[in-house]
């Protein structure tokens, strides 16, 4: 399984980075307004180059599906390593499968975003996209069982040899993330805060503290 970070903070990215532990970056408008990239051209280009090869996905800013064309291609052009995210519908209920297909068959990366349901990862997979982003928390909110929405996700695709990758998204704690991984998911996208909660346990510390502690007291006495 593949762990990208869902974040547009340079710092956060490279701290993560360093670790070895990042696979690939997703952000989308409100991600980076929250961190503070107001120019989406500027910070695109900067965590690119970060990460490169890495995945970077970008999202689209439009309602109208010509215009997540041209800004498709647009914002692909900034770096051979950024994905778009396209969703599965816009806000009228509009599909945006033939954008995705159209982006796919120019050779611009797809990332299917805001999937929830296994009906509108079959349509993604068919119409090309390179990955399809479940969001695991709002599936949740809606009363859905998003293990079994990501797992039938999985199976389906493997089974049918689709080359989409499933992204787990919409974290809302660390149970989520071990939820998807049991359940296959291809990659979980996490917001940083939530990799520093999956790293620490309390008695990790306080087991440390002691080795620690009696480490010191040993060489005292071989003092």
């Amino acid at each position: 399984m593949e762990i990208f970070i869902d974040s547009a903070n340079m710092t956060e990215i490279k701290k993560w980075l360093d670790t070895g532990i990042i696979d690939g970056v997703t952000t989308n408008p409100s991600v980076m307004l929250k961190d503070g990239v107001y120019d989406i051209e500027k910070g695109a280009r900067q965590i690119a180059a970060l990460i490169k090869p890495r995945p970077l996905s970008v999202e689209v800013t439009t309602n109208d599906l010509d215009e997540m064309l041209a800004q498709a291609r647009r914002f692909a052009s900034w770096a051979n390593n950024i994905a778009i995210k396209i969703p599965q519908e816009n806000q009228d209920g509009i599909p945006c499968y033939g954008v995705m297909h159209q982006l796919e068959s120019e050779g611009i990366r797809v990332n299917a975003t805001a999937a929830l349901s296994f009906g509108q990862v079959v349509l993604a997979a068919k119409a090309g996209a390179t990955y399809i982003s479940i969001f695991s928390g709002r599936v949740g909110d809606e009363g859905g069982n998003a293990a079994e929405v990501i797992a039938n996700s999985v199976d389906w695709l493997e089974r049918w040899d689709f080359k989409s990758k499933i992204i787990v998204g919409s974290i809302r704690a660390v149970a989520d993330i071990l939820q998807a991984a049991l359940a296959g998911a291809h990659i979980v996208t996490i917001p940083p805060q939530f990799l520093g909660k999956m790293a620490d346990h309390q008695y990790t510390r306080q087991t440390v503290r002691q080795f620690i502690e009696d480490a010191q007291k040993a060489l005292e006495k071989m003092k």
